[in-house]
């Protein structure tokens, strides 16, 4: 989807996210809820995940979206760093 068929929840966690991670070379983030907002998944690749182990990349988001989290029933996250 393009960023302008994002939902408000969407583009609200990419907008966080992106401030967060600006080196970020991808940010995918997906109600997968049915719309109501209370699941998401995320997809980021970004260098500030180089060198760190995939639980360490997920706190990181998790750290991002702490007060947002508060708020969801369940999120996916998938972090990688750029090939």
């Amino acid at each position: 989807r393009r960023l302008s068929s994002l939902s408000e929840g969407e583009s609200r966690l990419v907008r966080l996210l992106r401030d967060k991670f600006p080196r970020a070379s991808s940010i995918k983030v997906v109600d997968i809820s049915g719309g109501c907002g209370a699941m998401y998944e995320i997809h980021i690749e970004s260098e500030e995940f180089r060198d760190k182990r995939t639980v360490q990349q997920h706190q990181m988001v998790n750290q991002a979206l702490r007060d947002e989290i508060q708020h969801m029933h369940g999120l996916r996250i998938f972090t990688s760093a750029p090939k």
